[in-house]
């Protein structure tokens, strides 16, 4: 799978995932709440996938990394997908049980939440040749670099504050951790390879 239908594919997946979990608990609050934690570890997963495609390509050169780099937009763009319904099933939340919603969550988390699907708005915007060329490449790079790496932030957050509560949160903190190390360890080797440039060049 690549390319567009690679998004059709897995944005029909969360879907009937997201369906099928709340149908299996009569649509009740439980059956909710399922849906949230599988879109949250889904978003999550797909996020990772997209925002480490170079960095992974760079440093474990293959062909399952190559594919990785290749479908990048479109990895993004499921990411999209999922948070987008996991957006719908918290909403759903809220409309069901009003004092769970705000015992589970408060203020400064939505402000801070808010602004990563901001963010995710603008960066699925520009995930199109015509928007990408639009902005410019200089500026498409600042956006998704800002953007890849808020987001990034907005998931340690709400991971880390939940591990000390509820053990289904520790993969989902390693995995948070990794993103960041392969990320690093990328930028590290660039900036090794660019001081190398630059005194070979000095001393030729």
């Amino acid at each position: 799978m690549n390319g567009w239908r690679l998004t059709g594919i897995l944005s029909l997946l969360l879907v009937a995932m997201t369906l099928g979990l709340a149908a299996s608990h009569n649509w009740d609050i439980e059956g909710v709440r399922l849906a949230i934690r599988a879109t949250a570890r889904t978003s999550l997963v797909l996020f990772a996938l997209a925002f480490t495609a170079s960095a992974l390509a760079e440093l474990l050169p293959s062909e399952a990394t190559r594919w990785q780099r290749r479908n990048r937009r479109y990895l993004g763009v499921s990411f999209a997908v999922s948070h987008v319904i996991h957006l719908g099933v918290i909403l759903a939340l809220a409309a069901l049980d009003r004092e769970l919603f705000w015992k589970l969550t408060n203020v400064t988390t939505i402000v801070l939440a808010g602004t990563a699907y901001l963010f995710i708005a603008a960066m699925t915007a520009t995930s199109f040749d015509r928007t990408a060329a639009w902005l410019g490449p200089r500026n498409w790079r600042l956006l998704h670099l800002i953007g890849g790496w808020y987001i990034w932030i907005s998931f340690a957050v709400a991971v880390g504050k939940r591990v000390p509560l509820d053990s289904f949160y520790w993969p989902m903190a390693v995995l948070v951790l990794a993103i960041a190390a392969v990320r690093l360890a990328a930028m590290w080797r660039r900036n090794r390879r660019r001081v190398a440039v630059a005194a070979k060049a000095l001393t030729s």
